[in-house]
């Protein structure tokens, strides 16, 4: 079923004088192509059961005419709603103050931006999660992005039983049911901790992120993956929430403990930027004292002074790669369940020899 709506342009039938406009219709586009009206709605909703010169005509009476097809209408025709969830389970402002957000949004808005569907953002944390659960499963959107998620966030793996669903990184259940895009955070962390130890350094910390969150949990592994195969001690480990805020209080107990530290690495830049301030304040120097890494390749790292080795992550094609998984599950593709996309090791100052 395909109604109209009015053109954003002047139609064809407009009276030179300024006289009321001709709104482009089905019948008028079908009578320009020469077919009939089912066709039409046929070519409008993509139906595999006309052939190519057909299309050609149909959209070509189209452009002419400015025709353009109303999309409730479509919807209705289709059940679907054109609307992808993007849901996060953070805080407002933690949302619009992370780098990696921004990135990820700007990788799966642009991919969108070549099909049919809108994105909607769900900050679900400012919402109670039942609320936020009862709109996915409303019937308002065709399929969902879960970021950031945490260890209380299950139920949102669980929904994808019923509705198409990609997450950032691996949920921490129903894991063999769930379809994710990640990297491969743990040989990340292991890279750049093995980093440190053949720049010479033995006494190593790290900052590890929240230990209920997939990325906070594989780039611990990784850290003591590294330390492990060097017969290294492990237990210089403090926890952040991924903030330069807790970076900075992370590495204040580290010092604080008395032990000897040459090397820290951080879950993610903002914190390793905190770690820099906290090293600061002892009168430490980086690297010539302490050698520190981080994790993500953001502005906090490559501002920092000295600048920052970390361990890139491609955020803006993690996003791109969500959404077109997404979009293959809802159109009925056969997707892997898992992606993993590369990382990469970037030296700088802050480990150097």
């Amino acid at each position: 079923m395909t109604t109209e709506t009015p053109s954003s342009t002047s139609a064809p039938g407009e009276a030179e004088s300024g006289g009321p406009r001709v709104v482009p219709t089905l019948e008028m586009v079908a009578a320009l192509a020469g077919v009939s009206r089912a066709t039409v709605s046929r070519v409008v909703n993509s139906s595999p059961k006309v052939t190519q010169q057909v299309v050609d005509a149909v959209n070509e009476a189209i452009e002419k005419l400015n025709y353009v097809p109303n999309r409730a209408a479509r919807s209705l025709a289709s059940r679907r709603t054109q609307v992808i969830a993007l849901v996060v389970p953070e805080t407002t402002a933690k949302v619009f103050s992370d780098p990696f957000f921004a990135t990820v949004v700007q990788g799966i808005a642009l991919y969108l931006s070549d099909t049919d569907y809108t994105l909607n953002m769900l900050i679900s944390s400012e919402t109670k999660s039942e609320k936020t659960r009862r709109y996915l499963m409303g019937g308002n959107v065709d399929g969902a992005i879960v970021v950031s998620h945490h260890s209380g966030d299950h139920s949102y793996a669980h929904l994808g039983q019923s509705l198409p669903m990609v997450f950032g990184g691996r949920p921490l259940a129903a894991e063999g049911e769930s379809y994710f895009v990640d990297v491969d955070n743990a040989a990340g962390a292991a890279g750049a901790t093995a980093h440190l130890i053949e720049s010479g350094r033995r006494h190593l910390a790290t900052i590890a992120g929240p230990q209920d969150m997939p990325p906070g949990l594989d780039r611990l592994s990784g850290w003591r993956r590294a330390l492990s195969m060097h017969g290294l001690d492990q237990s210089l480990v403090e926890v952040g929430d991924f903030t330069p805020e807790s970076g900075a209080a992370a590495m204040r107990r580290l010092l604080d403990r008395g032990v000897p530290i040459d090397g820290v690495f951080a879950a993610n830049d903002q914190m390793a930027a905190g770690a820099y301030s906290a090293i600061y304040e002892r009168g430490l120097s980086i690297p010539g004292d302490i050698a520190v890494a981080g994790f993500d390749d953001n502005f906090y790292g490559s501002t920092a002074t000295p600048p920052l080795t970390t361990v890139h992550q491609p955020s803006h094609e993690l996003g791109a790669k969500m959404a077109e998984v997404l979009v293959a599950l809802i159109e009925g593709k056969s997707v892997e369940h898992v992606t993993t996309m590369p990382t990469q090791l970037l030296i700088r100052a802050s480990t150097a020899v």
